[in-house]
C-alpha cells in the first residue's frame, strides 16, 4: 500500500524557493531518511507533509488519516524546562479535549505499553525539566507513539544528543520499523549510524538528487 505520495511539489517562503519538482512515493512499512546539507529543504518537506506549510504547487496525497500520523519536530531540548511530569507530557499525546484532561481505559493502556516499550518507567513522575537530553527525547517519542501511529515523522531527532543516546534512539526506531511495521520518515545527518538499518535515502538540495538504498548513496 502506498501510504504517501508527493507529486510535483514546490514550496517557497520569503521569495525563496525551498523545494521544487519533488516527486516520490512511500510504501507502508518503509524506513526513509531525508538527507542533505543545511538549507536543502529537509525540514520544509517534513513540515509540508504534516500540514504546517502550504505548497505553492503540487500535491501531497496521504492515504491514511492524520490521526494515524505522529510528528516529532526539531526541538531545543534545553527549552523543555516547565513543571510538567513525563507522564503528563506523554498523555498529552492522546488529549482530545481543550479543557480538563480526560483519558479512556484504552488511553491508559496505551500509556503503559509505550512507557514499557521505551523503558522509561522510572521517568514517569519526574519533571521534564529535570531530565537529561536523551531522557527528554525518549519522553517526546513516547508522546508521539502513544496513539500507535501508522506513520512516524521525525525532524532531526538526535540534535543535541550524545553518541550513545543517539545509537539507543536509532535502535528504538529500528525496532518500531522491523517489529511493529511502522512507517518512518526521518530528516537526519546521521547516516553513518544507520548502516545496519539500511533505510531508503532521499537526498535533497531543493530538488531530489538521489532516491535509493543506502549502499547506492554511499557511492553517489
Amino acid at each position: 500500500m502506498t501510504i504517501l505520495e508527493v507529486e510535483n511539489l514546490e514550496v517557497s517562503y520569503s521569495n525563496h524557493v525551498a523545494l521544487k519538482n519533488i516527486n516520490f512515493k512511500i510504501q507502508e512499512g518503509e524506513y526513509v531518511c531525508l538527507v542533505g546539507e543545511n538549507g536543502s529543504g529537509k525540514s520544509t518537506l517534513v513540515k509540508t507533509i504534516v500540514g504546517l506549510l502550504k505548497p505553492d504547487e503540487g500535491k501531497i496525497n496521504l492515504n491514511i488519516s492524520l490521526d494515524e500520523v505522529a510528528y516529532l519536530s526539531q526541538t531545543n531540548l534545553k527549552d523543555l524546562n516547565f513543571p510538567a511530569t513525563s507522564k503528563e507530557i506523554i498523555m498529552s499525546g492522546v488529549q482530545k479535549h481543550k479543557t480538563l484532561p480526560f483519558y479512556t481505559k484504552n488511553d491508559k493502556k496505551a500509556y503503559e505499553e509505550v512507557v514499557k516499550k521505551l523503558k522509561i518507567e522510572e521517568l514517569q513522575n519526574r519533571r521534564i525539566g529535570d531530565l537529561s537530553g536523551g531522557q527528554k527525547q525518549r519522553v517526546l517519542i513516547a508522546r508521539a507513539l502513544i496513539r500507535n501511529p501508522k506513520l512516524l515523522i521525525l525532524d532531526e531527532p538526535t540534535t543535541g544528543l550524545d553518541y550513545n543516546i543517539t545509537r539507543e534512539l536509532y535502535q528504538i526506531l529500528d525496532n518500531l520499523n522491523k517489529e511493529h511495521k511502522m512507517t518512518i520518515i526521518m530528516a537526519t545527518h546521521d547516516i553513518d549510524e544507520l548502516n545496519e538499518v539500511k533505510p531508503r535515502i532521499i537526498c535533497l538540495a531543493r530538488e531530489i538528487k538521489y532516491d535509493g538504498n543506502i549502499e547506492g548513496w554511499k557511492g553517489f
